[in-house]
């Protein structure tokens, strides 16, 4: 399969198509307007290597590198393009490539049209790593010759010099990376830029938008110092409007080549977007966010006042910096330049000016690299410097995305630094306030260092929430950065008041059980407003509300784990349940609408169906006006689940904790019995990959919260059944993150690795 149009293409199609690639494709289905085209695969590339004779050629060379020599890095990688470009193309290849770009031309009723030559590499916009400028594009290539010739230098850039060196830093072998080309129609740019949808440092739920007029290279590449907006996605109000001085663009010629042009005086400090276009913007921007589910950095074009999409991807940078406060400068100098805060933290070391490539040598660990705009050649310097200074940019360039993937403050957009800073000079940079200090602060230097070797948060689709039992606890599981709440439990809120629900009920204090559950519940969805929050109803034991205040007729079980608890009884004690209910309503009321409602301990789908209806009763509709699921802790809930989603969930949690014992007959509190427990049990797994898989088909959100999502060799096969997230406790939740990321790279690359087979 030589080339696949985007029509046939979606986000899964990595490895035929790349990340870009499958990307274009799977905007292209989502209905999103995208310049149609096609994709030269992966595949296609590989067979033009073997066939050509040159692959175990480049694969020596490779071999033999030291990619921390510069010098020898750059010879190496310019001897392997000479040996791709100069290598015949089949005869078959050329066809099926000059076939399809006709087509595109007559799709769009132009001769020759012209098309962007962009490269998509197998390994591309993975949750971990964004390849930034790593490989080459070409644009107004127009010609069934040009297109050819074109295609083969984007093989080529895949062993540019400064490619080689990050697949190195980040463990990508080489021989596995591939490489496919999008071919896509030219949009002629009045303006263009990039939208973050959501603020890519610190995560808010702004829509991050830069623009500047003609093509986005401009913004992109750093050339130039952008219009930045923000807008409150909740509202769409616009809350930020930065004009830039916009001195340079990138334009057509008479030959229809792009080329470096003066914007005209009249239009660079002239706001490039307007309150409507930055509207369809931020709807745009909610809308493939929405679709991917997920943070997306995207980049965008008006044509004669049409917008499209012209490339998105998950963020790779979102950070969870800690608050820095207003004195944290106050023992360093003046302020000696300012400019935009593009990736938080504070650095200090000798200003090292860098105005030419051949000077990266000079930049050496803890300097501080002070630059026009960095260039993907810079890279290996730019993880020596301790910070980067640039003239131009804005927070979407070149500079920004690479420090924040590297953890390294940066400050972009200056407009003076290379000229202002003396070098040699000690200076101190908050890449959070944008402001470069005269001096190096001494009393920071811990925290300098501790910022300078933090890695960049791990970004991953499978989301990884945390369980929480007290409110209290709630700020410091949020300040993990866990995608929300997966179990929020109740029963603690009880057993802290130290009163019976009951007795509330036959007290007729209905009210204030209300409140004393959605006081509580509040502090858990602020922390972390606007993730999800899945609110679990009271799971009551007998022998825990049997020393509650008013708990004196509890029954005495003999095995309460086995007893009166979960839905079961909440349904025996409806008015209970009725006052759960109310409480999120009243949450709902106040505006925290991340609150999801699910069901313990069920057995069958008519429970669900009864608590539904309770809920309806108070005038709170499931699915309508709050999200409900429920637990499954029980194998014959993991049995039925097909007819749970019939009755309607909007998502479902696997308590392993309960499910293991009830599958194995296996009290996991008996010591006598321990070693029979096993939640790895093949019976348990079982029964989990059924109920992920179903819900997966119906696309009904899955979760887990027991001790097996604590499990790393458990999770990436959770991870691989299709799991939408896992949650765990929070002292585990960076770990659980690293496995969940580790499992899902594994399983695009293994499925990259088997279409190519």
């Amino acid at each position: 399969m030589y080339v696949v149009k985007f029509e046939d293409l979606n986000k899964s199609d990595i490895g035929i198509a790349g990340g870009k690639g499958a990307n274009l494709g799977e905007l292209t289905q989502a209905g999103i307007p995208v310049p149609p085209g096609f994709v030269v695969t992966a595949e296609t590339y590989q067979k033009f290597m073997e066939e050509a004779g040159i692959n175990d050629k480049v694969m020596d060379i490779l071999d033999k590198i030291d990619i921390n020599d510069t010098k020898a890095l750059q010879a190496a990688a310019e001897e392997i393009k000479g040996i791709i470009n100069s290598a015949p193309i089949p005869d078959d290849m050329i066809l099926f490539i000059t076939e399809a770009y006709n087509q595109l031309c007559q799709r769009v009723g132009e001769d020759d049209t012209d098309v962007a030559i962009r490269s998509s590499a197998t390994a591309e916009d993975l949750p971990e790593a964004s390849f930034a400028g790593q490989q080459d594009t070409f644009l107004h290539v127009s010609g069934n010759d040009e297109v050819i010739e074109y295609i083969r230098k984007c093989w080529a850039s895949l062993f540019e010099a400064r490619a080689i060196f990050y697949r190195e830093e980040n463990d990508f072998e080489h021989s596995k990376v591939y490489i496919a080309v999008v071919v896509q129609k030219m949009a002629n740019a009045d303006k263009a830029g990039v939208m973050f949808t959501v603020n890519p440092s610190t995560g808010e739920e702004i829509a991050l938008i830069e623009g500047s007029w003609g093509l986005g290279e401009s913004v992109v590449s750093g050339d130039v110092t952008p219009d930045n907006y923000q807008v409150d996605k909740k509202n769409n109000e616009i809350i930020n409007v930065t004009i830039s001085d916009k001195k340079v663009m990138y334009t057509n010629d008479e030959n229809g080549t792009s080329i470096k042009v003066d914007v005209p005086e009249d239009k660079r400090k002239e706001r490039v977007l307007s309150d409507s276009e930055l509207i369809q913007l931020t709807e745009m921007g909610k809308r493939v966010q929405a679709h991917y589910g997920e943070p997306m950095d995207t980049e965008w074009a008006f044509e004669n006042g049409i917008l499209f999409l012209l490339q998105a991807r998950p963020i790779t940078t979102l950070g969870d910096v800690e608050e820095q406060k207003d004195e944290s400068s106050d023992d360093v100098g003046d302020v000696l330049v300012r400019g935009l805060g593009a990736s938080p933290g504070m650095a200090s070391g000798k200003v090292k000016i860098v105005l030419d490539i051949d000077e990266l040598d000079k930049i050496k660990d803890g300097d501080i690299m002070v630059t026009t705009m960095t260039t993907p050649d810079m890279v290996p310097a730019m993880r020596r410097a301790s910070g980067i200074v640039t003239d131009e940019g804005g927070v979407t360039c070149h500079a920004s995305i690479i420090s924040r993937e590297l953890g390294i403050p940066c400050v972009v957009g200056t407009g003076n630094a290379t000229t202002t800073l003396v070098e040699n000079d000690g200076v101190t940079l908050d890449g959070k306030k944008g402001l470069v200090f005269e001096g190096i602060s001494e009393t920071k230097s811990e925290e300098v260092a501790a910022v300078s070797v933090e890695a960049a948060p791990i970004i991953t689709v499978t989301e990884v929430k945390a369980n929480v039992s007290m409110p209290e606890a709630a700020e410091k599981a949020a300040a993990t950065g866990a995608d929300g709440v997966g179990l929020l439990r109740t029963e603690h809120l009880m057993l802290t008041s130290g009163i019976h629900p009951g007795k509330f009920i036959a007290d007729g204090r209905e009210d204030e059980l209300i409140d004393t559950i959605a006081d509580n519940v509040q502090i858990v969805a602020d922390a972390f407003y606007p993730k999800p929050v899945w609110y679990r109803t009271l799971d009551a034991p007998t022998d825990e509300f049997i020393t509650l205040e008013g708990g004196e007729n509890e029954p005495r079980e003999h095995n309460p784990m086995l007893g009166w608890r979960g839905i079961r009884r909440e349904l025996d004690q409806p008015e209970i349940l009725k006052c759960e209910f109310k409480a999120i309503k009243k949450l709902h009321e106040k505006g925290y609408t991340n609150i999801g409602i699910m069901i313990p301990l069920s057995q069958s789908p008519e429970e669900l169906k009864k608590a539904k209806a309770l809920c309806s009763e108070v005038g709170f509709e499931p699915h309508k006006d709050v999200e409900f699921g429920m637990m499954v802790e029980i194998p014959a809930a993991a049995i039925m689940i097909d007819e749970y989603i019939k009755v309607g969930i909007d998502f479902v949690s696997l308590g392993t904790n309960d499910l293991t014992q009830y599958t194995l007959a296996v009290d996991r509190n008996n010591e006598f019995v321990a070693k029979h427990y096993s939640e790895e049990h093949p019976a348990v797994m079982k029964l989990i990959e059924r109920t992920i898989r179903k819900c997966a088909e119906a696309g009904v959100k899955c979760s887990i919260c027991g001790q097996a999502g604590s499990v790393p060799h458990i999770v990436e096969k959770l991870v691989e059944f299709g799991i939408t997230s896992v949650s765990s406790n929070t002292d585990a939740i960076a770990d659980v993150r690293k496995t969940v990321a580790r499992a899902e790279q594994k399983i695009i690359l293994d499925a990259a690795r088997k279409r190519l087979e």
